[in-house]
């Protein structure tokens, strides 16, 4: 075999590699967010009560960790999925490639500071003597009022991945080795996440 036709096949074959370290870390990204906010938040934080949930956080403390962990770990799994996604796309349209790379790396950004958010009934909880001034009640509300900050992030979050999720199903419909209909189906659900996401600041609390 040819050094020319070795290096053919090499060239071939690092679009599949990409392709199947993108599937990889998608579903850690997939799984991660459901475990955070399905069986972590979804479970622990009572809608409009904060002293339930502040029980329910201090009963399950390592399953709250758990949740930031988790978290932490697949925002950074965003950033190299978001330079592999540029990778293979640059070759259908570098313009759009970079904006899709841009909204990508936003929302992973305000994510990831909103996260704090999620860690601070820990540190409201832990009883340091700086937080003596505090009543119960008080450092109840705040904790609560930080996972409802968290919340508010995460929907601006979400108005930059709908925007990433646009760009991209652009340069799916426009591409030659993805199939046109999941850039359409894509296309849809990105106008519905960022629209729903927007309006969710429209409306009275």
């Amino acid at each position: 075999m040819s050094t020319g036709a070795a290096t053919d096949r090499v060239r071939e074959a690092w679009p599949q590699l990409y392709a199947r370290i993108a599937g990889g870390l998608y579903l850690i990204v997939i799984v991660g967010g459901i475990f955070a906010e399905i069986f972590v938040r979804g479970r622990l934080v009572v809608h409009g009560d904060a002293a339930a949930t502040a029980q329910n956080i201090q009963a399950h403390e390592l399953l709250y960790r758990s949740g930031f962990v988790v978290e932490v770990f697949y925002c950074a799994c965003n950033i190299p999925l978001a330079v592999i996604f540029y990778k293979l796309f640059k070759v259908v349209n570098k313009n759009v490639a970079l904006m899709m790379l841009f909204f990508d790396l936003v929302s992973n950004t305000i994510e990831s500071v909103s996260i704090l958010a999620h860690f601070a009934p820990l540190v409201l909880f832990r009883g340091g003597h700086y937080l003596n001034a505090f009543t119960t009640e008080q450092l109840q509300a705040a904790a609560y009022f930080s996972i409802q900050l968290f919340e508010h992030g995460f929907a601006i979050c979400l108005v930059f991945f709908g925007f990433d999720c646009f760009t991209m199903a652009y340069l799916i419909v426009n591409s030659k080795f993805f199939p046109r209909p999941i850039g359409v189906l894509l296309g849809i659900g990105a106008w519905g996440i960022s629209s729903t996401a927007s309006r969710s600041f429209l409306r009275p609390r």
